[in-house]
This record gives structure tokens, sequence and C-alpha cells, in this order.
């Protein structure tokens, strides 16, 4: 079965850009359209993962290939930002996850206690900010899967994600990380074998998965980037005084794909030539 495991809707809140956060939403994806375009695209289930929202979920449950998801904004004791996919969860344990997300290893240790599968995503990009070495031994010591193909980040950024996973024998995890209906389902998750929601979360945990589809790159963000402003014009009409700003925004994601490279080189060179960390486990669950 395929399924796209990183997928956002209008419910992922306001964007975090410096002043555009108070008018700009993430994304502007209803989600009966990402539904309908995540089937077209082939996608067997569907799931949504919204940064800490389940919002969504009152309008796609009534679906019987939909499991509810969410992307988890976390801090940790470094004062870092992460981002957790949690899959396959229900709405009881959304209060839980929000309750502790400035508090990463109890994070990690209620979901494991729910026998939730959960993953830690983009880990060499550089949208959520700085790393930390003590970063990389988190993710060692609580993370039983690493998101290794993100379609928004560049093709060497997952490769290192994807030698990362290999190096710590983690499970994997794909997503198209679509903040637009154009990229939705381009990226997937592919469990062959598996007939419905509970099989194809029993053989995540178990590493059984393979990363699909495309990466990002620079004309895909560029592309997203406008795409997103379109809809905020087309929410609040009076943003049309901000159309001059659009011929900045290949300059604007060239930067940051620039950026992501940087981040990439830095990290990823860091992670190999790290100190010793800590071993882990290839399951943190119960068979």
């Amino acid at each position: 079965m395929r399924c796209d495991l990183h997928v956002h809707t209008r419910h992922s809140g306001m964007c975090n850009v410096p002043w555009m956060n108070r008018i700009c939403r993430e994304c502007y994806n209803d989600p009966r359209a990402v539904y309908e375009t995540l089937k077209r695209r082939g996608m067997d289930l569907v799931t949504v993962t919204d940064h800490d929202s389940i919002d969504a979920a009152e309008e796609l449950r009534r679906y019987p290939d939909f499991f509810l998801s969410e992307e988890v904004t976390c801090i940790t004791e470094s004062g870092t930002e992460i981002h957790v996919g949690a899959y396959g969860i229900e709405e009881r344990h959304h209060a839980e996850l929000q309750r502790r997300r400035r508090d990463v290893p109890a994070l990690a240790a209620y979901l494991r206690e729910q026998n939730i599968f959960f993953s830690i995503n983009h880990v060499y990009s550089s949208l959520t900010g700085r790393r930390t070495d003590q970063d990389f031994q988190l993710f060692e010591r609580e993370f039983p899967a690493i998101e290794t193909r993100n379609g928004q980040i560049p093709r060497a950024n997952n490769r290192s994600a994807e030698r990362l996973a290999e190096e710590w024998r983690k499970a994997i995890v794909a997503g198209s990380d679509a903040h637009t209906l154009s990229s939705l389902g381009l990226t997937s998750t592919d469990v062959p074998g598996t007939r419905d929601v509970p099989e194809f979360l029993r053989a995540l945990r178990h590493g059984r998965a393979q990363a699909c589809g495309e990466a990002g790159d620079y004309v895909k963000l560029t592309r997203a980037v406008a795409e997103i402003g379109l809809r905020l014009i087309g929410e609040h009409n009076w943003t049309i005084v901000l159309a001059p700003l659009f011929l900045a925004v290949p300059l604007v994601t060239l930067g940051n794909y620039a950026c992501e490279v940087f981040f990439n080189y830095r990290w990823s060179r860091r992670s190999w030539a790290g100190q010793p960390l800590e071993a882990s486990p290839t399951s943190t669950y119960p068979t």
C-alpha cells in the first residue's frame, strides 16, 4: 500500500515569516481537496499531518482509507525546534502530545506507551532553525524512525537522512510535505503486501517501508511559495498591494535553497565525525 506520510491542510496554522505570520497561512489546502488529489495520484491510504492540529479529521473521518496523524512542533532541551510525525493517532492523543511537546523524552515515552509509530522529520533541513550535537543524540536515543525522503528539501539532504537511518538501523518514512495541491502525492511511503491501515502501520514499525518519489528542488520550492502567495491574495483581496513583492520570490527561495545545501553539508559531516552516541535498539515497539 502507498501513502503520503507528510501532508498539510489549511489547519496547519499561520506561516512563520516575520510580519507575514499575521495574515498568511502555512497552507491553503482544503482537506477534501487534499483527499481527492491524493487518491487521484495513486495513494491507497490517506493521512494528514498538520502542525499541532487534528481539525482536518472533522471533514475526513468518514473515509474508510483515512487515518489521523499529526506533526508535533517540539522544543528540545537545547532550545531548538524539531518536528515529530505521529501516525495513526486517535483524537484523545492530541491533547497529550501537545502537553508534552516541550519535553521530547516524555513525548517519546508517551508515544511508545500508546504504541504509536513516530518519526523525526526533515533532520537535515534548516527550515526549523539551528541544530546542536545534543539533538542528534536525542534523535538516535528516542526516535524509532527517520523521514528519509521529504518532497520539499534537496535530494542531497534526503540522502544524508537515508544514510543516518541506515547507520542507526531506524525505520523510515517519506512524504511530500506538500503545502500546495501541486506537490501532493509526488513523494510517498510504500509498504508492499499490506491490506489496511493497521497492517500498514505495523509494517512501518518493523522497517518494511520504501521511500518513493520526488525530492525537493529550487523550482518546486519557488512554485510553492508563489502559489501560497496567490492564495493569500485570494483570501485577503487587499493584499494585492503586496504583489510587487512576488518579484523577489525567486531570490528569496534561492537564498533558502542555498541555506539548505549549507545546512546539510555542515551537519551531515558533523554527524559522521561526531562523538560516540548511545546505541539504540532497532525497534521500541512490541511485536
